[in-house]
Order: C-alpha cells, then structure tokens, then sequence
C-alpha cells in the first residue's frame, strides 16, 4: 500500500456511532485531512450500518474508510457475516482483521485471522492485521513469542506479493482502551521485532505500514511517530473526538517532517 516513508493514521470507531453525531465528525476529519500534507494518509473504520454515510460524506476527499471486521466467506448461510466484497461496494478500501477485542470476545483463532487477511486482500481491500499481547504475557517475558505467532500465521499463507499489501497494526491488549500506553522505546522494540519477521518473509514486505496502537493521544503521538518503526497508528477512543483525531494526524504530519 505504501512504497516510502509515508504516516498512516485510521481511527476504530468500534461500536460506536450515531448518524447525526458521526456527520460531523466525519466532515471535521475530512477538512482536517485536507490540511496535512501528503506525508500522511488518513482513515476510518466505521461500524458497517454507517458505511453508506462514509462513503456519502467522505468519497473525494483525502480520507478513506472501512470496515472493522470482515467475514472469512464470501457468500452463503452465515447469518450476520459481512463479506469482504459488500464492504467493497460502499467504497470501503480497509479492513482490520484480528483486533484483540475479536480474539477475546469471539474467540477468533490465528487460522481465522488469517482467512479473514485472504478475504480482505482477494477482494481488494487492505487490511489492518492486529497483533498484540496481554499483560500476563508481557510479564511473563513472551510478548515476542504471542505476536509472532499471530504475525507469522498470517505471512505463512500469503505469497510474497500478498503479504506485501498488507497493514500491520501492534495494540499491545493492556494499553487498549486503558489509558495506558506502551513507551515509545517499548513500542520501538516490538515493532523493530515485527520488522523483523516481515523481512524474513521478503525485503519488499519489511516495507508494509507498521502501526501502533493503545491509548494514542495527542500528547504521546509525536514521539511514538518518530521511532524508526512505527508508520502510524490504529487509534481507537481518540478517533470518536475530532480535534483529538486531528492532533494525532497533525503530529504524524509534524514527524514525518522532522525526519
């Protein structure tokens, strides 16, 4: 998705939302948007009743808009599934896929997680993969272990040109929606890791968007942006506050400048 050092910043709205509230705070972002320079990419993961709205509101402008989960069919009798492909017809051009909240509450497994990243990219849609470790594994000393089992189920059944169109997002679980966030230089391990495991794969998928999430606020963003690996961030709480959605963009914007 992205060939240089460009910033990618989406906001999660989960499952919040109402249409008169998500109006206004879609127009602020895409006048927001329209304000950065091209350094930062700008998105939003809408809850899927909403993405008409999205589409309404947000198509011309610089932001682009998605899906939060996706199914891991493309048709049949799966009653509350959303395909890939319905997504894609509301102009939707991203996908998470294995937030932690869906591994948590809905038991969704490395397998199906990776299904899903099959889905998203057959249909054209980018997706977001979410790996990320509890606090007891990060105490116990197997962060590296958990998210690179999470990763590496995914890259192990994509080719090289597949793996290469993917987004990967690190939400370490105990920094989620807990106020509550990695250190930059914490967050720097993880993801100079998860590197790691992309180059393996193929020097052209160490250059996927790498970014972070887990209690980004305008206060903490600039410095997480500057760290050699983290591309960007999956913003949740944040992203239902425009102006605070916007400091974050702002200082992607301002980190990219500065290196």
């Amino acid at each position: 998705m992205l060939k240089q050092r460009v910033r990618l910043v989406v906001g999660n709205w989960k499952m919040h939302g109402r249409l008169a509230g998500n109006a206004a705070l879609l127009q602020m972002t895409a006048q927001g948007a329209a304000a950065l320079s091209g350094s930062v990419q700008v998105g939003l993961c809408v809850p899927c009743p909403y993405l008409a709205q999205a589409q309404s509101l947000l198509e011309g402008s610089r932001v682009a808009w998605g899906v939060q989960d996706i199914s891991a069919y493309t048709t049949g009798a799966y009653t509350g599934e959303v395909a890939a492909e319905m997504a894609l017809e509301f102009g939707a051009s991203l996908a998470i896929v294995g937030h932690s909240e869906r591994r948590a509450y809905h038991r969704e497994s490395i397998e199906l997680v990776a299904l899903k990243t099959g889905q998203a990219l057959a249909a054209g849609l980018t997706p977001i993969v979410c790996v990320g470790e509890t606090l007891a594994e990060r105490e116990a000393g197997l962060t590296q272990q958990v998210v690179g089992a999470q990763l590496g189920g995914v890259l192990d059944k994509l080719s090289v040109e597949a793996a290469a169109r993917i987004v990967v997002a690190y939400e370490p679980v105990w920094a989620i929606g807990t106020g509550k966030s990695a250190t930059a230089v914490e967050a720097q391990e993880v993801h100079a890791f998860l590197r790691g495991l992309l180059r393996a794969k193929d020097p052209i998928v160490a250059r996927v968007p790498l970014l972070y999430g887990g209690s980004v606020k305008p206060e903490n963003a600039r410095e997480l942006f500057l760290q050699a690996d983290i591309d960007g961030g999956l913003i949740g709480g944040a992203s239902l506050k425009g102006e605070e959605f916007l400091a974050i963009c702002k200082a992607a914007d301002r980190a990219g400048a500065e290196q």
